[in-house]
């Protein structure tokens, strides 16, 4: 017996197919532009540059500061020189093919490594930030440029990392880059894993006569010291 598709019937399953695809496509961009334009409500814009971030709008990828990739998912904020004050908000870990995110200050909510799966650059530098980092950016598989350094002249302000850098930082195998220089932190800096691939220049602002230990509150008797580029716990 010989099997007969009609043409509509072709026709209808094509455009169902596509219709399919749109809406899934249409679900993760509203998704997308959700967590950015809660964002816009947690953050001081006093020159307006994120005036074109509409929630009305079912693509994100038309709005100022936003990167997407050809499939239409946001991979990139670039609000570095957008002189935005405010706080990084939880939702953004709903930005799952976010490669590249920097510039804004308070804390570094849990949710960023629960979500951020393809994030690889956080950049961080001279944000006002008064948080510890937490444990989960360990779920980062991806990262490989992690800054939250504060400027020299503004080692004494209020704004910065304080606690203990998680060990669980140490698996992050494709980290390439860690500076937390100038911070609050305590305790002494990881020996193992990904660590061992990094410099003092990491950690400027902490080593006295070549000790490594970091001296903010709270810190332990655990002192590390470089020898010929070799980490030592003592």
């Amino acid at each position: 017996m010989k099997l007969i598709i009609s043409g509509d019937r072709i026709i209808r399953t094509r455009m169902w197919l596509l219709f399919l695809v749109f809406s899934v496509t249409t679900t993760n961009a509203n998704v997308e532009g959700d967590a950015l334009y809660a964002l816009t409500r947690a953050v001081k814009d006093p020159g307006n540059v994120l005036q074109s971030w509409d929630p009305t709008l079912v693509n994100p990828c038309t709005w100022f500061h936003v990167t997407c990739d050809k499939d239409g998912r946001v991979t990139r904020l670039d609000l570095g020189n957008a002189n935005l004050s405010g706080n990084l908000v939880p939702e953004l870990g709903k930005l799952e093919h976010l490669q590249y995110l920097n510039k804004l200050e308070g804390s570094i909510p849990k949710e960023l490594g629960d979500g951020l799966k393809n994030l690889v650059s956080l950049d961080l530098y001279q944000n006002n930030l008064t948080c510890s980092i937490p444990a989960t950016l360990s779920k980062l598989s991806h990262l490989r440029f992690f800054c939250c350094q504060v400027f020299s002249v503004l080692k004494y302000s209020t704004y910065k990392l304080t606690g203990r850098i998680p060990r669980d930082l140490t698996k992050l195998g494709n980290l390439k880059s860690l500076d937390v220089s100038n911070n609050d932190l305590c305790g002494t800096i990881p020996t193992t894993g990904s660590f061992t691939k990094l410099s003092e220049k990491s950690f400027l602002g902490y080593l006295k006569n070549n000790l490594a230990q970091l001296f903010g509150p709270n810190s332990l008797d655990t002192t590390i010291y470089y020898f010929r580029d070799q980490l030592f716990v003592l």
